[in-house]
């Protein structure tokens, strides 16, 4: 498994030592406890509310909430966060940076990833994502009136979904251009009048002394040892999340243009951040 935008070469990784083999011992077992059990129980609550609630999830996003800030402290990354969340249901859009980004954004509350049909098959993280309910996806113009039915029955049922318009993960220092394709779905009846959408702004600082790009995951980066080096880290760095005033999909012309304010939106957070 690997990301897949060449942006250039990776730093070196920095030398673990015996402290950082500690720290690997300590943390990689603690993240698998944690995530194990989140998911037997996750799991279980789902066996009570699919019959019951269908595709409406009361409880088992919590679970999921509550695993990803355990495993965020377990690490010890730091999350920052500002502006106001959003209310009720709707599309975020946000950067991609790393595998971390999963954790993070999961962390601010309950929400529905959607991703490239290809991850579900990804070893751990495939087990994972669909697991939580990630809405898997081919990114093929014409698949887009059964993606626009999948979003209307998640959207209708209060799901949160949220996308990564780059189509990829970065090394953390500048917003790619977002792709434009899935936004058509967004303006197509019902859900245009309806949709609201919100941009996302996620910035990694590094650990003191660390190459900036540290936390990102690009390239032909593999995620076994991205994973280790962050674990082995005795100090870490923080992140960044801002939140920016929500958009009404009915108040704007095209998906070109909404791509484009959404866009410019995260590109500014990401700057100030």
């Amino acid at each position: 498994m690997s990301a897949t935008w060449d942006g250039g070469a990776p730093p070196p990784a920095p030398r673990r030592g015996v402290g950082g083999a500690l720290r690997i011992a300590l943390r990689a077992p603690a993240m698998l406890l944690v995530l194990t059990g989140g998911m037997i129980v996750l799991m279980g609550l789902r066996l009570l509310e699919r019959p019951f609630c269908g595709l409406h999830r009361p409880l088992s996003p919590h679970v999921t909430v509550a695993v990803c800030r355990t495993v965020l402290r377990i690490i010890g990354l730091r999350v920052a966060r500002s502006g106001p969340g959003m209310a009720g249901p709707g599309a975020i859009v946000a950067n991609h940076t790393s595998w971390l980004d999963i954790f993070v954004l999961n962390s601010l509350g309950p929400v529905y990833f959607v991703s490239k049909a290809e991850v579900a098959g990804w070893p751990g993280i495939g087990w994972l994502a669909r697991a939580t309910g990630t809405v898997f996806i081919n990114r093929d113009r014409r698949e887009a009136q059964a993606q626009t039915r999948v979003f209307q029955d998640r959207l209708m049922a209060g799901h949160r979904l949220l996308f990564f318009p780059e189509g990829t993960s970065t090394d953390g220092m500048q917003v790619l251009p977002f792709k434009t394709t899935l936004f058509a779905a967004f303006l197509a009846d019902p859900l245009r009048d309806r949709l609201q959408v919100q941009a996302m702004s996620l910035r990694y600082h590094a650990p003191e002394g660390r190459d900036a790009r540290f936390y990102g995951w690009w390239g032909d980066m593999e995620f076994g040892p991205s994973l280790l080096m962050v674990l082995a880290q005795a100090r870490q760095g923080r992140v960044s999340v801002v939140r920016h005033p929500v958009l009404r999909v009915a108040e704007t012309a095209d998906r070109k243009s909404l791509a484009q304010r959404l866009e410019q939106q995260v590109r500014d957070g990401h700057r100030s951040g």
